[in-house]
């Protein structure tokens, strides 16, 4: 199981590496600007881009602006839609539950790229603005899934006898509720990690994100995409950065939520008494 996982735990590590530490690395290898898509060697592993500039020192500069933007727009997302599927399904009164959702299904209604145009437009293009607006676009399907899964969860005996025990909202809610939660939270969050990472790229590529000069990995790809004939690493190496961190990291989750779900003793939930957490009894 463990020979299995190193392929998908290093196609996740290379990328996210060379996004946190590449910065740091950069200048340790950064070569003077040369010919525009010069072949690899010469003093540039990889080549030069369309500007002559070494492709490894932009590709180890531009992979934080994709990764960090879709993993803060994940947790915010998280964050944001979390919250309001707890307190729609705490909600006692259907007006509230409705009136907690239904502006998430206009949400949902706009096409994200579009909203990040409109928004990029005002803001100009600022990292903090777009993962805002991509967190604003997964927070309706978080909001939802929380629901329904808490929802759910309210409906189960352990819950009803907490209630009757006199047990506080917010610890039936976010203890009990937010536990069982947690599960289907979990199998949730490595797509929307690779959704957003697409959204991000999407509009950078677009020119949407940080301007045609930056090293970006998308705007690396965008830009250098004329020269494919003939420095094919130019856009390429970027573009594998991106799928080598998406793809591993969706096998990677998928591997840890099969180990997680596998057959095993069967276990169902006790009510211990006031006052007490329910426990598991095998």
């Amino acid at each position: 199981m463990r020979r299995r996982a190193a392929l998908p735990l290093a196609m996740v590590l290379v990328p996210a590496a060379t996004g946190l530490a590449g910065p740091l690395l950069a200048p340790l290898v950064a070569a003077d600007p040369g010919p525009p898509f010069a072949a690899p060697g010469g003093g540039y592993p990889l080549g030069t881009d369309r500007l002559g500039r070494d492709v490894l020192t932009q590709l180890l500069l531009g992979g934080r602006s994709v990764l960090a933007v879709s993993l803060a727009a994940v947790a915010l997302a998280y964050a944001v839609g979390g919250a309001i599927g707890l307190a729609a399904a705490a909600a006692r009164r259907g007006w509230a539950d409705a009136a907690l959702l239904r502006p998430l299904d206009v949400v949902m209604g706009v096409p994200s790229l579009l909203m990040i145009s409109v928004v990029a437009v005002w803001w100009s293009s600022q990292a903090a603005v777009i993962a805002a607006v991509v967190a604003v676009t997964n927070a309706p399907g978080v909001a939802r899934l929380v629901r329904a899964a808490a929802l759910d969860a309210v409906s189960a005996p352990v819950f009803q006898a907490m209630r009757l025990q006199g047990e506080s909202r917010a610890r039936l809610y976010f203890g009990y509720v937010g536990r069982r939660v947690l599960r289907p939270v979990a199998a949730d969050t490595g797509t929307r990690i690779t959704a957003a990472i697409a959204l991000v790229a999407s509009a950078n590529f677009l020119g949407l994100g940080p301007g045609p000069t930056a090293p970006d990995w998308a705007v690396a790809v965008a830009h250098n995409r004329t020269g494919l004939t003939v420095q094919p690493l130019a856009p390429l190496a970027p573009v594998a950065m991106l799928v080598s961190f998406t793809v591993g990291l969706n096998l990677l989750w998928d591997r840890a939520i099969r180990a997680r779900t596998q057959p095993g003793p069967r276990r169902e939930w006790t009510w211990t008494g006031p006052n007490r957490s329910p426990k598991r009894r095998a």
